[in-house]
């Protein structure tokens, strides 16, 4: 039965530029987007630009424009670059819209009918230079639970703490520099708090949709679980959803003088985009998607792409709004994690990115970073490394020598022999592709947003077809007598796979397959049915070349173009663990110094000390729950080694990761373990070894990552 879902992506704030960072999980949300079409489900796809709050306020002063000047130019800028990286969404529209303040203004009147809004008097921090209450994000200062420097007045970006501004230790106002002071100040609160709120955020956040998949990844509802504390404990604080003027936003209905926080109207911004959607056609019915008893019996969905710094805000916030304004909450969140560059710790505080535009106007190809992406997204909230010399190598490698090359090597022949007309296939030499197409992993992959392990596939299936004419040798058939029916079999075999890999990554490559579709003269390529070849007598055109590689200079004059804001690191900050902030809702244009203090740097070794550890690449076959363990998950692993019957003999490893891992997610996973670790024995049975993972410096929960080799990995490999 075919899908009706409403997807969107998290709202760009209207202050800057798109950058390399935010298109991760645009580019993951338009690949799935995409993969839901192709097998026929509905889907409507939204976003728009988070326009209100202080900094687009003080940014349109300083440049001397009103603040509806400055969103209306920035929002041409983001759908530019949106739609230079294909991610083609149906209505790109703006916060600071009629359908969004009417919903913004619907959904208050129904919380404070539901009396879960509260009105109180607040001290609140004042800069008397610039004559303003400050918002959250305009107050630093020290982290009242952790101690590290320069964080924001709302949460803390080094322990992920939530807290109110008025507790930041030594505290200064970020527009002026001046100490701020204390006013009181009435303002209104959503009663997070409310015990029907936090039970029913205890259930959301723990369960799953209609479809039986968990609304959030197993490390967000860790998160969650932190974040509102066990059973009986009650963790949540009211949320202040009102600022004072001056302030640019919508005005609450009947407080002259307060406005809606932005945190409040953003989100609702998918919904205000979607409306005005359908204002522009007439088969989309909003109140199927957006209102919770008819959403459920029109048995649609609506489906968020965020970042992982904004989790916050969407798996608490927002579904308890939607659940007690009588809308229907998120079916799912898709979480990603940040972009690095290089691996390189950079600097937020000098605003570090490589922006989308500088991209483009290296006249780098788009594609080329939608594959690489796509390569290292696992649909986990993992982060992203661009390592600018592998993603060379990996487009290169993969799509110019792997897959281009099919068709370069076989097309030819086809339009210079036999006029362009394919042959028979043999069947034989395409049963693994048929079979692949049977077995659906591929799809599965797409459904689950583990576009790496897809993209493994495919390329294994491009393997297969290269080697089949590797074999074959169709230049050396066009020389011999009485070879022209099999060079004419091989090569229109070889085509047939060629259409093949094109559909596996037509999400991920969609201006590229439009072009194979036009090469073989197919029609558009949908998912579903039964495998079939390209007939005998089908005519295809003449082939052009599809894509080039990727050249070092290109990439050294991108680096050229972002110079300054690559710049390294001054030594104040250098030792700050910042990311470019793959989510742009607010957090990834915030620019903010460093987040904390160095750890202490470990005591140099030799290289044979180095040598005495010997790491190997493991394949993890089994993990499970240790019953009566808090943190642990019991690991099989496979670094190649066998019993005496030649079996494969795992490993039995206890691993710390219960926190941040749902063991279903690791089974089939590689990753890296020290094999010549002393045995332990534990409480729960021998420990043979140790897996390595990264976590922040105070080792918080849910801030685990186990280290993964690059694609080409096997067990037993030797990591040196």
């Amino acid at each position: 039965m075919s899908r009706k879902i409403l997807v969107t992506n998290a709202l760009p704030y209207a202050n800057g530029d798109i950058h390399l960072g935010h298109l991760v999980g645009y580019i993951q949300g338009d690949i799935w987007v995409r993969y839901q079409r192709m097998r026929g489900n509905t889907v409507h796809y939204v976003c728009a630009d988070d326009t209100h709050g202080t900094p687009v306020m003080l940014r349109a002063e300083k440049e001397g424009v009103t603040p509806e000047q400055l969103i209306n130019r920035v929002h041409g800028e983001h759908l530019r670059d949106f739609t230079d990286f294909g991610v083609a969404f149906d209505n790109y529209h703006s916060t600071h819209s009629p359908e969004n303040r009417s919903y913004a203004e619907d959904i208050y009147g129904k919380l404070r009918t539901a009396d879960l809004i509260d009105t109180r008097a607040i001290e609140q921090y004042y800069d008397p230079v610039k004559e303003m209450f400050l918002p959250d994000r305009f107050i630093k200062g020290e982290c009242p639970k952790c101690g590290a420097a320069d964080q924001y007045g709302d949460n803390c970006e080094a322990c992920g703490a939530a807290y109110a501004p008025t507790e930041l230790k030594n505290p200064y106002s970020a527009v002026s520099g001046a100490k701020p002071v204390l006013k009181t100040s009435e303002h209104y609160f959503f009663r997070l708090s409310d015990a029907r709120a936090v039970d029913f955020l205890r259930e959301w956040t723990r369960g799953s949709n209609t479809l039986g998949v968990r609304r959030l990844q197993a490390e967000a509802a860790n998160k969650m679980k932190e974040w509102l504390g066990e059973e009986g404990e009650n963790k949540l604080s009211d949320w202040d959803i009102s600022r004072d003027a001056p302030y640019f936003g919508f005005e609450i209905p009947g407080a002259p003088g307060k406005y809606f926080y932005v945190w409040l109207d953003a989100p609702i911004g998918y919904l205000a985009s979607f409306r005005n959607l359908a204002g522009k056609r007439n088969d989309i019915v909003v109140e199927d998607y957006t209102d919770a008893v008819r959403a459920e019996a029109s048995d649609t969905e609506m489906v968020h792409f965020i970042g992982k710094d904004i989790l916050y805000f969407h798996a608490l916030f927002w579904p308890a709004m939607l659940k007690y304004a009588g809308y229907r909450t998120p079916s799912q969140l898709c979480v990603n994690g940040f972009l690095t560059v290089d691996g390189a710790k950079m600097s937020k505080s000098r605003g570090t990115f490589i922006t989308a535009r500088s991209y483009t106007e290296q006249k780098l190809n788009p594609e080329w970073l939608r594959y690489y992406f796509a390569g290292k997204s696992n649909g986990t909230m993992e982060d992203v490394d661009l390592n600018l010399d592998d993603m060379i190598a990996k487009v290169n490698s993969d799509l110019v020598g792997k897959f281009v090359n099919i068709a370069s090597r076989c097309a030819g022949f086809v339009s210079k022999r036999f006029e362009g007309k394919l042959a028979e296939v043999d069947a034989q030499a395409t049963a693994e592709f048929s079979a692949a197409w049977a077995a659906g992993s591929i799809a599965a992959c797409y459904e689950e947003r583990d576009y790496s392990r897809a993209l493994r596939e495919i390329m294994h299936l491009a393997d297969l077809a290269n080697q089949y004419v590797n074999e074959h040798k169709p230049w050396e058939l066009a020389k011999q007598e009485g070879q022209e029916a099999r060079l004419h079999q091989v090569c229109s075999t070889a085509l047939t796979m060629f259409r093949d890999l094109t559909l596996y990554l037509k999400p991920v490559l969609p201006v590229l397959a439009a072009r194979v579709e036009a090469f073989l003269a197919i029609d558009e390529m949908r998912w579903g049915g039964e495998w079939q070849a390209l007939p005998s007598g089908h005519v295809i055109t003449a082939y052009s070349h599809l894509m080039t590689r990727i050249e070092r200079k290109q990439i050294d004059a991108l680096l050229e173009a972002n110079r300054e804001s690559l710049a390294p690191v001054p030594p104040a900050t250098a030792a700050q663990d910042a990311k470019v902030v793959s989510s742009p809702q607010r957090h990834a244009e915030k620019q903010q110094h460093s987040a904390q203090s160095a750890e202490t740097a470990s005591e140099q070794i030799s290289i044979d000390d180095f040598t005495k550890v010997d790491l190997r690449i493991a394949k993890i076959v089994d993990a499970q729950h240790v019953e009566g363990a808090d943190k642990l998950i019991r690991l099989q692993l496979d670094i190649g080694e066998t019993d005496t019957e030649g079996k494969p003999k795992p490993r039995q490893v206890f691993a710390g990761i219960k926190s941040a891992y749902d063991p279903a997610t690791l089974i089939g996973r590689l990753t890296v373990m020290v094999a010549n670790l002393a045995p332990r024995k534990m409480k729960f049975g021998m420990s043979e070894g140790m897996v390595l993972a990264a976590s922040d410096p105070e080792g918080k929960t849910g801030g685990l990552y186990i280290l993964a080799p690059d694609d080409g990995a096997t067990p037993g490999m030797r990591v040196k």
